[in-house]
């Protein structure tokens, strides 16, 4: 529960804390302590850029949002606990932000360094490597994405990226797909590093220095092509400096994607294989090879150089049909199947799987890619350390400087003598200063550059004249730690108490968008492991915690919306540009025509939004938030359309009149006292006193509460615990007026339960019903559970009131349902035996379970069939005229075996 204060609630808001709002207070009604509280992520560029746009300080325009969106969320029904509100950009939080700062920095693991950073030139700002996309454009503001040489600052998450990788096997209640990107975004790869020789076009070494290729796959080293390397290598920048052409390809680099396959062949070059060390290998191994620059190898990876390996790499594949001028990849590897083949002349594509060696690779011949890449690398060993195994991981430091003014400042001054020197904790918070609104709009770079009074300070160390670090932190900084400040939010001395920390971390329930999988996510298990290490947070050390911070995650899909656009040029339509007087067929008014369907992320640009908040006081905040989750699984997109909310609001309108009906049912009393041998009207019957109707609705209402439980607790399929609501609604309905002619006892524990068990779907709905069902029962009347105090329950001259809330009863228990089911499934029932469609015989049996294979029915019906005198004499009369005992093709077993069909 830690949103960025936008100023508007979208459906996506919506969704997400009906989500969490639900598993609360089903938590609650379980009987848990709950902690549900709600912060604001209100940090960063977004913030400070709309600010600008209007002219005001980004502090007045973040606090003004969030006041708008706290009444929004007031009017979702949520239970959130308001006490524990948290906001980023408060100084009595950044205050600990800082000093968790302070205390990376004192472990070594906050550090300042010079390198090649990326740089939004839109926002002006650094991104760290998770901001920046697939094709080099920025997460936030789409610009392409600037590499430049800067100091910054860096938290050292390398440290523990073992623990990272290693523990992910501890998120058992993690999402396959979530974890799944974390281990893809650390990226550790065991391999070798493999050293090749360069030469110049006479075949001499000279001064340059071997190249080292960090590879995955040495099995396919007998079929490397060429070398290819990064801009900044060290060969590259070397060889630039001679070659005009290389240096003008070098600096174009910036313009092409980052997968582009655009090369440049350095001149004068080539690197010889250390394959040509060893004895019994095919002659090509020895062939001298071509040596490029492009942009698909990056610095990071290795040593910023990869072996080309057309036959067995994608990309490799694709470089080479740019730029080798025709030459075939050269395959060395084949699926296990061929059994070591000869090499083709030609193939179709990269075959990138592991397999076995071809029969032309001397002494590797038919290995398999496992054991080849061993026996090669100890070869290149034992030959003269052409090789050595190695590993190498995807993961960077974690870059936090961000040259802005709306992010919590850098708690470090910068002095001539001392050098970067940490601010004493007893001077935090370091806040930022008041900056007029209006002057930010036409003002380029960071704002804090600017603010000389600010900057202008004194050295903590030797009090000489000093400036503070003007770089802000990245707002993933203060959202990596702040479910630790909710379990004591107060708090002024420290981050949070180590005994609240105990106590109430790792949270439970985590639920966020797979957006987040590899950027807060992954940032606040590096921090929470950090904390671990500390006095902050002793228990985290323990074996099954692990300083990970969340035990269960849950990532909601997105929300979109219904989207019309013109079948001709494909432009988006607005509302008024469609005829949905027949929302089955709507036409585009324009032309008439049908226009296209479909359902896409709600935006402006696609006219396809829905406000929540008119959804809401059209509707009821209650009927919203089940149509919400009736509409999809919480994993799936929710695919937004408003004509399938009638459904919901008639089933809680069935739902209303039973309850209204059922209190004016109930026996009215006038006096506090019930009249001396009253019989207690809400007595729950024996099940053998039961009758057919009342043991089907307490097997049903059992059915539902497990079902419920289950899904509120493991599997969240609260689309699941809506249908099987509706269902229960059905089963008590359907018999026309049955139920309201049933025993009180029954009539009020039925709809009890229901309402209990619809409580967290529809809060404000179930405790209306709840406070009319209990309208005319008598104090003395009242169901009494031990949690409750009775003082709550108050009577007095004038009749009885009822003024507990439901959500201090519990969820209807679900321990007896084994018990029920047993019972119901000894009962006798009357079975129709047909042949072939036409009734034979009538008998009682036990009734046939539904979950039974239809083998085992089968067997159950026939075995039941032959102990009763009816049913056997018809079985035996049956086969004689057949002249065969097993005479059927096959048995229907309807509605647990009260028709029996045997199909000859």
């Amino acid at each position: 529960m830690f949103p960025y204060p936008s100023g508007a609630l979208h459906m996506g808001h919506l969704r997400v804390y009906t989500i969490t709002d639900v598993i609360a207070r089903f938590k609650r009604m379980q009987g848990h302590r709950l902690l549900y509280p709600m912060g604001w992520d209100a940090f960063g560029l977004p913030a400070e850029n709309a600010a600008i746009e209007r002219g005001l300080e980004p502090a007045s325009w973040t606090q003004s949002n969030i006041a708008k969106m706290k009444g929004q969320l007031r009017a979702m029904n949520g239970d959130i606990d308001w006490s524990r509100e948290l906001t980023t950009c408060d100084p009595s939080f950044y205050k600990h932000t800082q000093r968790l700062f302070l205390l990376l920095h004192q472990h070594g693991l906050a550090y300042q360094a010079e390198s090649l950073v990326n740089y939004d030139p839109i926002d002006q700002t650094v991104l760290a490597n998770e901001q920046v996309d697939a094709n080099g454009f920025s997460w936030r503001s789409g610009a392409k994405v600037e590499k430049l040489n800067l100091k910054q600052w860096f938290l050292k998450i390398t440290a523990f990226k073992e623990a990272l990788l290693d523990d992910l096997d501890l998120l058992q209640q993690w999402p396959e797909r979530v974890t799944t990107m974390q281990r893809n975004w650390l990226g550790r790869s065991k391999g070798a590093n493999i050293k090749f020789d360069v030469v110049d076009s006479s075949g001499n070494a000279g001064s340059l220095q071997p190249i080292s290729v960090f590879t995955t796959r040495p099995d396919t080293l007998l079929g490397v092509q060429y070398l290819c390397l990064s801009a900044k290598h060290p060969l590259v920048e070397h060889l630039s400096e001679q070659d005009a052409a290389l240096n003008n390809f070098v600096n174009s680099l910036d313009s092409l994607p980052p997968e582009s396959k655009q090369g440049y062949r350095l001149q004068g070059v080539y690197a010889n294989g250390p394959l040509r060390f060893l004895d019994n290998v095919p002659e090509s191994s020895a062939e001298p090879l071509p040596i490029y620059v492009s942009p698909y190898v990056v610095d990071s990876y290795g040593e910023g150089a990869v072996m080309g390996v057309p036959a067995h790499d994608s990309r490799d594949w694709e470089f080479w049909k740019q730029n080798s001028r025709g030459a075939p990849p050269r395959q060395v590897v084949f699926p296990p199947s061929e059994e070591a083949p000869e090499p083709a002349a030609s193939i179709e594509k990269a075959f990138t799987s592991l397999g076995v060696l071809g029969k032309s690779y001397g002494k590797y011949a038919g290995l398999g890619s496992e054991e080849a890449t061993q026996m090669i690398v100890s070869d290149l060993v034992k030959a003269g350390s052409h090789a050595q195994p190695s590993e190498t991981w995807r993961l960077r430091d974690w870059l936090i400087s961000r040259q802005r003014y709306w992010g919590t400042p850098i708690p470090i001054v910068h002095c001539p003598n001392c050098g970067a020197a940490p601010v004493p904790v007893d001077q935090l918070p370091i806040e930022l200063p008041k900056i007029d609104g209006s002057s930010l709009k036409h003002r380029t770079g960071n704002p804090l550059d600017h603010a000389h009074d600010w900057v202008n300070t004194s050295c903590p160390k030797c009090s000489g004249p000093a400036k503070r670090d003007t770089d802000t932190m990245d707002t993933f900084m203060d959202s990596s730690w702040y479910m630790f400040r909710f379990t004591d939010p107060d708090n002024k001395s420290e981050p949070f108490s180590p005994q609240l920390a105990d106590s109430n971390m790792p949270v439970d329930v985590y639920l966020g968008g797979v957006e987040h999988a590899i950027l807060h996510l992954l940032y606040a298990r590096f921090i929470g492991k950090f904390l671990a290490t500390t006095s902050l947070w002793p228990a985290g050390a323990a074996p099954d915690i692990r300083g990970e911070p969340f035990k269960q995650q849950i990532s909601q899909g997105m929300v979109h919306g219904k989207t019309f656009s013109d079948p001709d040029t494909g432009r988006f339509l607005r509302q008024d540009e469609v005829d949905l007087n027949d929302p089955a067929q709507p036409k585009t008014i324009a032309s008439g025509r049908s226009p296209t369907i479909s359902f896409e992320k709600m935006s402006k640009s696609k006219h396809n939004g829905v406000d929540p908040l008119s959804f809401i006081a059209k509707y009821g905040a209650d009927v919203t938030r089940a149509h919400i989750l009736f509409q999809a699984p919480v994993s799936e997109v929710l695919e937004w359309e408003e004509d399938r909310i009638s459904g919901i609001q008639r089933w809680l309108g069935r739902i209303w009149r039973l309850v209204q009906s059922a209190s004016a049912s109930f026996p009215v009393h006038p006096a506090c006292e019930p009249q001396p041998k009253q019989p207690f009207p809400f007595r729950v019957r024996r099940w053998v006193r039961l009758s057919s109707f009342e043991k089907t609705l307490k097997l049903a209402t059992q059915r539902t509460a497990s079902s419920i439980t289950t899904s509120l607790s493991t599997t969240h399929a609260l689309n699941t615990c809506i249908s099987d609501l509706m269902s229960l609604t059905n089963t008590i309905v359907q018999p026309q007026g049955l139920f309201e002619s049933q025993n009180p006892g029954t009539v009020y524990h039925t709809l009890s339960n229901l309402l209990r068990l619809l409580a967290p779907f529809t809060p404000a709905f179930a405790e209306e019903c709840w406070q009319v069902l209990h309208s005319n029962i008598p104090y003395p009347y009242l169901p009494k559970y031990d949690h409750v105090p009775q003082q709550d329950l108050k009577g007095n001259g004038e009749g009885f009131s009822y003024q507990n809330s439901i959500f201090n009863y519990p969820i209807p228990m679900t321990f007896s349902l084994a018990k029920l089911e047993a019972w119901a499934a000894s009962e006798k029932q009357t079975c129709a035996i047909m042949e072939n469609g036409k009734l034979r015989a009538t008998i009682e049996i036990e009734p046939i379970a539904d979950t039974l294979s239809a083998t085992e029915k089968e067997e159950r019906v026939l075995d039941q069939i032959r102990k009763t005198t009816d049913g056997l004499k018809w079985l035996e009369r049956a086969s004689e005229v057949k002249g065969n005992k097993n005479w059927w093709k096959r048995i229907v077993v309807v509605q647990g075996g009260k028709t029996v069909n045997f199909v000859g």
